[in-house]
């Protein structure tokens, strides 16, 4: 079996998934219209400095933005738009396919899909730079340089979120990815806050040498080598391509690790259990003492167990907790205003809700069994948010006690509490409704970030419309903080409070009696074959 049938393969299914439903369609047309505009843009960045026939413009340029690409392909399927898994490694399980054929297969079919082609179709736009730099012969080098980056980025995509997703699937090693996770963002703060400052003082001869160097990672290696061949250091070209081919190997043989693994599915971490004989009847063993003994409690409970048992919602409580140790940084690095703390806050806020944009996505089939019970919509929306909080809440409350401690204002707390919470409230009246109309079923793989065909893009829609809708519903308190001044502080966690209170309640009032009316069909979305 060669890497052509994978590639086939994916083409059907994705064509087959297309003809099945209508929103597919569309947002695979979206999906699509958005690449080419990113394409387009790209291009005219990177071949500007070649028009502007500015040679250390395309020496700094290049691999830069090469090296935000590559992270892009790295950090953007973990926080927003999934991995795209027609092709799931476990479908293979059962089938005499060598390993070797097997990573090379997926890895050829990753390449025939959106993603790949805009990213390399934007890229291009070096090798028009490379080209007026430096003739044709610079513009054949920088052609190889840039299929090499397009392989990079696929395989560094696929090989980290494979090691990531089993890494999840172990519940003894869910602390260890949480830590290597908050390291990442250890590790990453520091350059947001020299590019940064950087901007900020204009020092270019600063962002030239951090070019420079970036110019000899595997971040950018294979971006600047057509630059490198037409300013004379033709030396410099075999060895930039060794690293990165060395790279992609090193990564393909990580991958290749992980996916067997990924084939044996929940069955490679099964482990027979006991279970202690217990007096306490089974209700009263499933829902904690605190919460009421009913379907509220019930279903509130088993959500709050299953945020951070299953591993789709955990890698999603992972990603919120990434991006709430990057906040501290950002806003150390902004101006000691309240407007630029306030307007991250809110930000962050929305995203917490976002997790729910696809709540019964995660149960799939399994919710027949609140269909089957009955359980009022309100009810279970209500349940549902109520589990997730569990974990929301103290989050938000770290949150705001840290940047009140970062940015030198303790006593601002209060008020950026009230801030987060107003901010979350709206994100779920904007995220409870759509949850019931825009669900979308998730491939049966034990990978967290898997996407169905279109799914990717559901997500990042949904995900980008809640913090823009966000964003919008929350302007009077944005408004507040910047003219009110001191008075905000007093008043900012009331106010706050009650503004994302009524913000939920809103949502919650749309949304139930939808939920209500469209079970039925809600069920049979999330249960669709993928």
């Amino acid at each position: 079996m060669s890497a052509r049938h994978f590639v086939r393969l994916k083409l059907r299914l994705t064509a087959n998934g297309l003809r099945s439903q209508t929103w597919r369609v569309v947002l695979f047309v979206l999906g699509a219209l958005m690449a080419l505009s990113w394409a387009v843009v790209g291009y005219a960045a990177f071949s500007l400095p070649g028009l502007l026939d500015e040679q250390r413009a395309a020496e700094v340029l290049l691999p830069l933005g090469g090296g935000v690409i590559v992270l892009g392909w790295l950090f953007l399927p973990l926080v927003f738009f999934g991995v795209d898994e027609s092709l799931d490694p476990a479908r293979f399980a059962l089938l005499p396919l060598p390993r070797r054929t097997l990573i090379k297969g997926l890895f050829v079919a990753a390449l025939a899909g959106v993603p790949a082609v805009a990213t390399f179709a934007g890229t291009l736009g070096m090798v028009h730079a490379a080209a007026r730099l430096g003739g044709v012969a610079a513009a054949l080098v920088e052609l190889v340089g840039v299929t090499t980056g397009l392989l990079l980025c696929v395989a560094v995509s696929r090989a980290v979120t494979s090691a990531f997703a089993t890494a999840l699937r172990s519940r003894r090693a869910r602390d260890l990815a949480t830590v290597l996770l908050a390291a990442t963002a250890a590790l990453l703060g520091p350059l947001q806050l020299a590019a940064l400052a950087g901007a900020q003082h204009a020092d270019w001869g600063r962002v030239g040498r951090v070019a420079d160097v970036v110019a000899w990672t595997p971040f950018g290696a294979p971006y600047s080598i057509g630059v490198d061949l037409a300013t004379g250091r033709a030396w410099a070209v075999p060895v930039k391509l060794a690293l990165v081919l060395a790279s992609i190997g090193l990564l393909l043989w990580w991958w290749s690790t992980t996916v067997e693994r990924a084939m044996l599915g929940p069955a490679a971490n099964a482990r027979p259990r006991q279970r202690a004989a217990t007096s306490r009847g089974p209700v009263a063993q499933l829902v904690p003492r605190w919460l009421p003994r009913n379907r509220f409690g019930a279903i509130a409970a088993r959500e709050a167990r299953y945020w951070w048992r299953e591993t789709h919602r955990r890698a999603s409580l992972i990603t919120f907790g990434v991006v709430g140790v990057f906040l501290p940084a950002f806003v150390g690095a902004a101006s000691g205003s309240a407007a630029a703390p306030t307007g991250m806050l809110l930000l962050v806020g929305a995203l917490a809700a976002v997790n729910l944009a696809n709540q019964f996505g995660f149960d799939g089939s399994a919710y027949a069994a609140d269909v089957v019970a009955g359980v009022p919509g309100r009810v279970e929306l209500a349940s549902r948010v109520a589990g997730f909080s569990a974990y929301a809440g103290p989050a938000l409350l770290v949150i705001a006690v840290v940047v009140g401690l970062v940015t030198g204002r303790p006593h601002s707390i209060p008020a950026l509490v009230g801030t987060l919470v107003a901010a979350y409230g709206t994100g779920l009246a904007i995220v409870l409704p759509t949850s019931v109309r825009a669900a979308y079923a998730l491939p049966d793989t034990v990978n967290p970030f898997a996407m169905s065909s279109g799914g990717g893009l559901a997500k990042g829609l949904l995900s980008f419309g809640a913090l823009l809708g966000a964003a919008l519903l929350t302007a009077p308190l944005q408004l507040g903080a910047l003219l009110l001044g001191d008075v905000w502080l007093w008043i900012g966690l009331p106010v706050g409070v009650g503004y994302g209170a009524a913000a939920f309640a809103l949502g919650l009032r749309l949304a139930g009696p939808m939920l209500d009316r469209r079970a039925p069909e809600l069920l049979a979305t999330v249960s669709a074959a993928q």
